[in-house]
């Protein structure tokens, strides 16, 4: 498996993100929190991860949720994936947001979000009269279909 090289600096005290198991994909992210923070149903708040990264040029880091934090508690991230550019030199910080039912509290130590490095395409514009037709068309949400009780699909 290819390692991409990616730098890291951290406040004294914080954890280094970390892969849990050998094929994981994403790395912990840890909650850097001086005290405690309650969200309440619908609340959100920005987690700091007392973490700072050099990603190189070409990659980006995105933060994703944990899926047990979203099945059990219904706490999850706010813009998923969240972006870093290669460019950012702050803080890395998740912002979470409770969609349970229950208030739930993020302690320092926690795991909150994890993240994983992706190569980056950037587009170039080609301006065009017309762009070429294709069987979906203008098409858009919910226009591929279903599927039916037999498995076919089933356009709408």
């Amino acid at each position: 498996m290819e390692r991409l090289k990616v730098l890291i600096s951290k406040k004294e005290g914080a954890q280094l993100p970390a892969y849990e198991t050998i094929a994981s994909a994403g790395m912990d992210l840890v909650a850097f929190l001086d005290e405690p923070i309650v969200l309440k149903p619908r609340d959100r708040a920005l987690i700091p991860t007392g973490i700072y990264i050099g990603i190189p040029d070409g990659f980006e880091a995105e933060i994703r949720p944990r899926s047990g934090l979203a099945f059990r508690h219904g706490v999850t991230i706010l813009n998923t994936p969240g972006t870093i550019d290669s460019d950012y030199r702050g803080e890395v910080k998740v912002i979470l947001i409770n969609l349970g039912n229950e208030q739930f509290i993020v302690k320092n130590g926690d795991r909150v979000a994890q993240m994983v490095f992706k190569n980056i395409v950037r587009g170039k514009w080609e301006a065009v009269e017309t762009l070429t037709e294709t069987e979906r068309g203008k098409g858009g949400f919910g226009s591929t279909g279903v599927n039916n009780a037999e498995g076919k699909k089933v356009r709408k």
